[in-house]
């Protein structure tokens, strides 16, 4: 999340999906710019990943970059361009229990 904030990308939310599904422990959801931004944002991310030993991630999306999915197992990870975002309305699907707070520690972004 921390990185994601950190390649400027948008409205990051985190949802906590313990107890909802087994496809996930959590889902984060940002916004990029542009569809050119969302490919970035998840290519950089994938790349980091993978030198913390985390391998064969699986992106989608990347063609039309309108809604980016990376699945890094216990972690989904959706990057839209802001309109997608807001149509498709992925947060209130999937938020039934307490909302995690972002929180700015000045370091940081921490849930």
């Amino acid at each position: 999340m921390q990185w994601l904030d950190d390649d400027k990308a948008e409205d990051i939310d985190v949802i906590d999906l313990r107890g909802q599904t087994s496809i996930a422990d959590f889902m984060v959801i940002a916004s990029g710019r542009s569809s050119r931004q969302t490919v970035a944002l998840t290519e950089k991310l994938v790349e980091r990943l993978n030198t913390y030993g985390l391998k064969g991630l699986k992106t989608e999306g990347e063609k039309t970059g309108d809604w980016v999915i990376l699945d890094a197992g216990d972690v989904i990870v959706h990057v839209f361009r802001p309109e997608v975002r807001e149509f498709y309305n992925i947060e209130q699907m999937w938020r039934m229990g307490t909302p995690l707070e972002v929180v700015h520690t000045g370091k940081g972004l921490r849930v």
